[in-house]
């Protein structure tokens, strides 16, 4: 093999391997002569499973990054824009119009943060308002479905910060035009049947069935779940989390809207269930909708029946058809980097769908795998410990956050939460930032990297739309004020500025967005 590492194959195709395609051939100029060459191996027989359908606010970056119109992808992926998550039934079970168990996770940062207390001066002067409400805008957007940009608003710029929802059925093969046509990557579609290995045990090549062996410096595992590379032939074990998060099994469908200019949620819906929770999704033509529920705490048939009555409760047909059942072990592999093979996407690993990280921890992977790309197969092992280092911390944090929604519940109803709750299932660290937290708000000190995952103004939204309450509070808390009325002034004027969610992407598939 030579020394320099200068063509990487993609094992896997989907929205993982696409995005990783793009990613590295648009850092490394694989359309030129003298670029890296990237080419992607996908299976012919092997539907990617894509159901996750939210992103995080990264994915703009991305996307722009690669090339990618952001109009196009409006209009050939259904996709629809993405403010935040709204939580329903978390807090005790309750009604969430009635009883108020209800709360938004925005996007965007609390107005003031960083330069004020602002749980202080919520807590002392605005309980009864909700914490999400008080300090920005977007919980009132979602909840009246505006957008988060205006039709005037150029491509990937935002008046208030926006992900997207889309199809990803319809994602894979729209990045792989792009990947192909505009940025020279190579597409072999063909089974890999065996893999051919170097003397030091590093891969060597991929043997397929009709393109003869394919050689490479570097291979990338998206083959998914069965993690062929990584999993299959290194061995590299699945450090499960199951006793962590008991979610191990989803049933999704997809539902028509009952009528053409019914609204577009701007934020995911996730309704909480005796023994799971329930994800609810707006594209631009229908809605995505799928039960995450336990195994050990219910069965398939019981957990079907849940997801059915929440669609015909929530606007859906009677008989929404039969939901696709996916099976995953929630956690990750014990390192996603060895000797010359990097797993990303579902074959590092999967914990839940809740906050819509398998995407972003893709994208995450993708951008340092490109930033921190080995020269040669001498950096290859320097790079693999970082790259291990890094998403080893990244999936812990994920873990802990995940977990946060469950541990601060007080349903009582099932065993499901009741069981989460308990001591033993809640991570020494989240325990530990739990008892801190009792006498003040998430900071910097908490979660000190600066390509924290989640920041610490997630952590407060969760937190206190939960319903968790310090013990004790800072005595000096009136700064804050300045910032919530300002707040307020903001969300008044975006509400008259904004226009409603479906008339924008209508507004997009005829006539596009600026590119200025």
């Amino acid at each position: 093999m030579s020394s320099s590492v200068r063509q990487v194959i993609i094992v896997g195709g989907g929205s993982a391997g696409w995005l990783v395609a793009g990613v590295l051939a648009a850092r490394h100029r694989s359309a030129d002569a003298d670029g890296l060459r990237v080419t992607l191996l996908e299976s012919p027989d092997k539907a990617p499973i894509g159901v996750g359908e939210g992103t995080w606010p990264t994915m703009r970056d991305t996307l722009r990054t690669i090339g990618v119109s952001e109009s196009d992808l409006v209009r050939e992926c259904d996709a629809t824009f993405k403010q935040g998550s709204r939580f329903d039934r978390w807090i005790g079970g309750r009604d969430p119009q009635r009883d108020g168990d209800r709360y938004y996770h925005p996007f965007s940062l609390p107005q003031g943060y960083g330069d004020a207390d602002l749980v202080a001066g919520w807590l002392r002067q605005h309980a009864d308002v909700p914490f999400a409400d008080l300090v920005g805008p977007q919980p009132h957007l979602c909840a009246q479905h505006r957008a988060p940009k205006q039709a005037q608003t150029p491509e990937y710029a935002s008046i208030a910060n926006y992900a997207y929802h889309f199809d990803a059925g319809k994602f894979g093969p729209f990045l792989r035009r792009h990947c192909v046509e505009r940025l020279g990557v190579r597409h072999v579609l063909d089974e890999m049947v065996e893999v051919l290995s170097h003397d030091n045990s590093d891969i060597a090549a991929l043997k397929t069935r009709d393109h003869g062996v394919l050689a490479a410096d570097l291979f990338v595992d998206c083959t998914g779940m069965p993690s062929l590379l990584l999993g299959r032939h290194y061995g590299v074990p699945l450090v499960s989390q199951r006793h962590v998060l008991f979610c191990d099994t989803a049933l999704a469908l997809q539902a028509p809207y009952s009528r053409d200019d019914h609204p577009i949620a701007s934020q995911t819906i996730s309704t909480a269930q005796a023994s799971g929770w329930i994800w609810d999704i707006g594209l631009s033509s229908r809605r995505g909708i799928g039960h995450v529920y336990s195994s050990a705490h219910t069965s398939d048939d019981a957990a079907a029946d849940a997801l059915l009555r929440y669609i015909e409760a929530h606007g859906g047909p009677k008989n929404a058809g039969t939901p696709r059942k996916i099976g995953f072990t929630p956690g990750h592999r014990e390192r996603f980097w060895h000797r010359n093979c990097v797993a990303i996407g579902l074959s590092a690993g999967f914990i839940e769908p809740l906050e819509a990280s398998a995407l972003a921890l893709i994208e995450l992977s993708a951008a340092m795998l490109a930033d921190d790309l080995p020269a040669t197969r001498e950096a290859v092992d320097i790079c693999a410990r970082r790259f291990n280092e890094c998403f080893s911390y990244r999936w812990g944090r994920i873990i802990e956050f995940l977990k946060l929604h469950y541990v601060l519940s007080q349903r009582a109803d099932s065993e499901f939460w009741r069981d989460n709750r308990r001591a033993e299932s809640i991570p020494e660290r989240l325990r530990e930032m739990l008892l801190l937290w009792r006498h003040r708000s998430p900071s910097r000190y908490d979660l000190q990297r600066i390509d924290e995952v989640f920041p610490s103004a997630s952590w407060q939204y969760v937190l206190y739309g939960m319903g968790f309450r310090p013990e004790a509070l800072p005595r000096h808390a009136a700064a804050a004020d300045e910032h919530f009325h300002a707040a307020a002034e903001l969300t008044r004027r975006m509400l008259g500025a904004l226009p409603d969610h479906r008339t924008l992407i209508d507004h997009i598939k005829l006539h596009g967005q600026s590119t200025i």
